[in-house]
């Protein structure tokens, strides 16, 4: 049977992708993989993003149920963990008390963002959820260093209607579009917009 090895990758390498079998699970040490779904029509929207201990639901699925992937994950920076093999998984699951506590804690915590997930797509509004990414993502210099169709991803929308919203935010002075992404110029407005109280 495979034993556990190491396991790299380079910043923006695909890990998994749909229809691809797993070939076992990853405990990250180092760096970020984000989950992404994409759509019949092309959008894509972000799932989640797996972290040091913090677990794949797709991969966890995949291995328990034996069937493919359904997103991809890509390296979002450099990756250094570990890969349990599918075969030692499941004894590892059983034996090793701590890998089954970090499991079932990891997985909890995955529900209750997917619940917040659902919550910001059908209950808050869109402002709401571009202001929260634009906050989320700025670096110290306020500027959001991503592209129209990047945001649409984080944003579970569609690229011209970030573009037609970033508009709107710039003609009242919050944020200004430049080649190499968005500048955060009032953070205070746009905190209050992700309140949603604006």
């Amino acid at each position: 049977m495979p034993k556990i090895r190491s396991f790299t990758a380079p910043q923006g390498k695909i890990i998994f992708q749909p229809g691809h079998s797993c070939p076992g699970f990853i405990v990250l040490f180092n760096g970020s993989i984000k989950v992404t779904l994409t759509g019949a029509s092309g959008r894509e929207v972000v799932l989640y993003r797996v972290r040091p201990g913090e677990v794949c639901l797709q991969t966890l699925s995949c291995l328990i149920n034996g069937q493919p992937y359904g997103a991809e994950g890509i390296a979002e920076t450099d990756v250094i963990g570990q890969l349990v093999p599918a075969g030692e998984f499941r004894k590892k699951f059983v034996d090793d008390e701590a890998f089954r506590d970090l499991i079932m804690s990891s997985v909890a915590t995955r529900f209750a963002e997917y619940q917040q997930l659902v919550e910001e797509v059908a209950l808050t509004g869109f402002d709401a959820r571009l202001a929260k990414v634009l906050l989320r993502m700025a670096g110290p210099s306020c500027v959001v260093a991503v592209t129209h169709a990047a945001l649409a991803t984080e944003t579970a929308s569609g690229r011209a209607y970030v573009t037609r919203k970033l508009a709107e935010f710039a003609k009242k002075g919050w944020v200004e579009q430049k080649d190499d992404g968005v500048e955060i110029l009032n953070r205070r407005e746009l905190e209050q917009v992700a309140a949603g109280l604006r």
